[in-house]
């Protein structure tokens, strides 16, 4: 019922920035905690950060704090992250999540909704 698309993957150097957008359709509401995700290869996928509904609360995995910000735009259905100062280590797919319920969502079972994820690739 809800589709989740991601945008704005791409190869970047390290030090450079990109914005992530993910854009919502079908049965969406902007009740929803939105979260980013990221999967490496090799690794499980990991919790990036997540925005709660009005955008006035968000959350930080410790290795992107000071450098990733959440952001939505409930209007236009769109969550984005903007990542800056990117590393090599950020290499990964990103997904985009959404979940009801009580922010914050617990992160391994609190997401019911996934995009199809977009490249990101940081060269050194």
């Amino acid at each position: 019922q809800v589709q989740l698309v991601e945008s704005g993957g791409g190869l970047v150097q390290a030090g450079g920035s990109l914005r992530l957008s993910c854009a919502a359709s079908g049965r969406t509401s902007s009740s929803y905690t939105m979260g980013w995700f990221r999967q490496a290869p090799g690794k499980e996928r990991s919790f990036v950060a997540a925005i709660n509904w009005s955008g006035g609360s968000t959350s930080y995995a410790d290795s992107v704090k000071g450098r990733f910000t959440i952001a939505r735009d409930n209007a236009k259905n769109t969550v984005y992250l903007q990542m800056n100062n990117l590393k090599p280590e950020d290499t990964a797919v990103y997904y985009c999540a959404g979940g009801r319920g009580r922010f914050p969502l617990e992160v391994r079972t609190g997401y019911d909704y996934w995009g199809q994820g977009t490249q990101v690739t940081v060269s050194s």
